[in-house]
């Protein structure tokens, strides 16, 4: 997997397998395999992580963000944005090329 510039919302995103992480009432604890680090994600970061188990696009993470939370449009798409490039920059997901021919 070549590592890209960075997550749009055209990207499509899933969750690294070097990881492990559990739930702990509404929120998420991560560890990283690679370098034994711990990440905590509040309620709606637990909410996203669930979605980030196959390979899906950040357009549909937003949309279900807009769904269940009461947030809009604009407010969803940056925090989203902005949690999945931490996710990324901590190597707990990565960008996912679903044309077979790359």
């Amino acid at each position: 997997m070549s590592k890209p510039d960075g997550v749009g919302l055209s990207s499509v995103v899933r969750a690294v397998k070097d990881q492990v992480s559990t739930r702990l009432g509404t929120e998420v604890v991560l560890l990283s395999l690679k370098d034994s680090t711990y990440y905590g994600l509040d309620e709606v970061g637990a909410s996203i992580w669930n979605l980030l188990a196959e390979p899906i696009s950040v357009s549909a993470i937003r949309d279900t963000v807009i769904r269940e939370y009461d947030v809009t449009a604009e407010i969803a798409e940056k925090d989203l944005l902005a949690l999945l490039k931490t996710l990324f920059d901590h190597g707990l997901i990565e960008i996912v090329h679903e044309d077979p021919s790359s």
